[in-house]
């Protein structure tokens, strides 16, 4: 308590200096050491009104201050190794072929901050990466392969919370803790004696939601877990119930990711709040996290030469639409926070143009002076950020007037694609034929209640329209479509005569092990349809 109490008095003190003491002009020196903090899971509506009522964020209220704050900011894939391969490598995910959480880019794949490292920036990482292939579980990578099998089973444990019955546990998250002590130790050891620029990256796991072993063999991550000290963060009244739809008028992808989410089932107005509750306290814990590693770069006077930059991978849905996790073109899944402050990035600015998480590469390169590679998918932030750029019409067609956010993964039964534009959102799935699109109105419908793809057919044809001309997403579907089969089929034989037992056995085990050949039996009449060549 005391050291928080502390680290507030110190913001404070900062957020007083004298306006200019944070402001000189990129290029004035030498280019600024750039620090990221990256967080899981993190709504990035909290960061605004009026997401910002339901929980403190200090320190995120701070960057807003003392920095530019993007209103619309989007994950281009909204699950964790996709999308932190489109912001390590700068490309969309289907140009990395990034489809899952056990598909990302190859280890060797040269990034962003390798880029930097080679201009002579010192590099170092903490933390979450998860960019690369070959993680997450094996329960998980089934899932995701089958997901075009005709059945429907429960994959995930019930979501629930889980409370710490003290008012001054602080570090909950202790592995998430003790990675940013660590970061906190390199600059205080290592990255104040630098002569060089540096840049360093802190990847958090909160507000990711925890383990579930109670849900069994092969448990996922279902448990909403806190404290009563960051609970006492959370604006309780503030918290806004989710409407739903009924199960009967639900998307059929929705109502798939419902279910095997395990979210169909009868939830009370407590327990929603419950869980809404334990994840706005997650994000205040996150937060505080960000604010340590602020005051440490405070404390050893290198905050006014230093951009510090802080975002996340995805949002978290916490029971909108009926769902928790991500997985999702909603709000709360696909829109992310996304913060800068440091020299020459100007002070109290709201950007409400659209970007997303391929940006993060090209604004890297562009702080350091590097000159951007010509095949990227992101465009740099700075002209919408930098007060080296005063040409309003020039930067307003500096970046595209869109985002493209696509998801092939577990948890959905089709490949799906949305393209924000300034006040509409539409979302694609499939072929663009077999599953029905839907269109939102932002502006008018926030909550993303109404899909009025029928009731504006032009501009459902319009936004399709370019949504095609910027990726091909029937022949990426197809694609996936045939990576998931091969994928599977490799598996089944490296496991020989124990396939029954292991596929029995994954997080879908409950439901899967009341009737084993039924299921047996859909995986393989799948295994036997081929592909409509015309798809591909």
């Amino acid at each position: 308590m005391l050291m928080l109490w502390v680290s507030l008095v110190a913001v404070s003190a900062l957020a007083v200096q004298a306006p200019g003491a944070g402001e000189q002009r990129r290029g004035a020196a030498k280019v600024p050491n750039v620090v990221l903090v990256v967080s899981d899971s993190f709504d990035g509506r909290l960061t605004f009104h009026p997401g910002s009522q339901v929980v403190k964020l200090p320190f995120i209220n701070f960057m807003k201050a003392r920095g530019t704050s993007f209103l619309n900011a989007y994950t281009n894939s909204p699950i964790c190794c996709p999308s932190r391969a489109a912001m390590w490598s700068g490309l969309f995910t289907h140009l990395t072929e990034s489809w899952n959480n056990f598909k990302g880019l190859d280890p060797n794949y040269t990034t962003w901050m390798d880029v930097m490292e080679r201009h002579g920036y010192r590099t170092q990482k903490f933390g979450k990466l998860d960019y690369t292939s070959g993680h997450h579980s094996v329960s998980n990578r089934v899932e995701a392969w089958t997901r075009d099998v005709a059945f429907l089973l429960r994959q995930e444990g019930r979501p629930m919370v889980n409370l710490i019955h003290n008012r001054t546990k602080v570090r909950v998250m202790e592995r998430d803790w003790q990675n940013t002590d660590k970061a906190i130790n390199w600059l205080r050891k290592e990255a104040i004696n630098y002569t060089e620029p540096f840049v360093l990256y802190l990847g958090l796991n909160l507000p990711h939601p925890y383990p579930s072993p109670s849900s069994g063999e092969n448990f996922g991550s279902s448990t909403f877990h806190t404290s009563l000290y960051w609970l006492g963060k959370v604006s309780r009244d503030a918290i806004k119930i989710p409407k739903w739809s009924p199960l009967s008028e639900m998307h059929p992808v929705d109502y798939y990711s419902s279910y095997t989410k395990n979210c169909t089932g009868r939830f009370t107005e407590k327990e929603i709040k419950n869980i809404r509750a334990f994840y706005y306290a997650m994000c205040a814990e996150t937060d505080a996290m960000l604010g340590e590693i602020i005051l440490a770069l405070h404390q050893l006077d290198l905050l006014q030469k230093t951009i510090v930059i802080y975002f996340s991978d995805h949002g978290e849905l916490a029971m909108e639409h009926r769902q928790f996790y991500k997985m999702s073109m909603y709000e709360a899944s696909a829109h992310v926070p996304l913060l800068m402050m440091g020299p020459g990035i100007k002070v109290d600015l709201q950007v409400s143009n659209v970007v997303s998480l391929v940006d993060i590469y090209p604004t890297m390169l562009d702080i350091a002076g590097i000159p951007l590679p010509q095949n990227l998918s992101g465009y740099s932030l700075l002209p919408l950020s930098s007060e080296t750029f005063k040409n309003e019409h020039k930067v307003k067609n500096l970046h595209p007037p869109w985002i493209l956010s696509e998801f092939h993964g577990c948890n959905v039964n089709a490949s799906t694609y949305m393209l924000r534009t300034n006040h509409w959102k539409y979302i694609a799935y499939s072929d663009g034929a077999s599953v029905l699109p839907q269109l939102f109105d932002l502006s008018s419908d926030p909550d993303e209640l109404t899909n009025v793809a029928v009731k504006f057919p032009e501009i459902t044809y319009s936004l399709d329209q370019k949504l095609r001309s910027i990726i091909n997403y029937p022949k990426v579907s197809a694609s996936v479509h045939q990576y998931n089969k091969e994928q599977f089929i490799k598996w089944k034989q490296s496991i020989g005569q124990n396939y029954s037992n292991i596929i029995a056995n994954l997080r879908w085990h409950q439901d899967w092990q009341k009737e084993p050949r039924k299921y047996e039996s859909a995986i393989d009449q799948w295994l036997k349809t081929r592909m409509n060549p015309r798809a591909v």
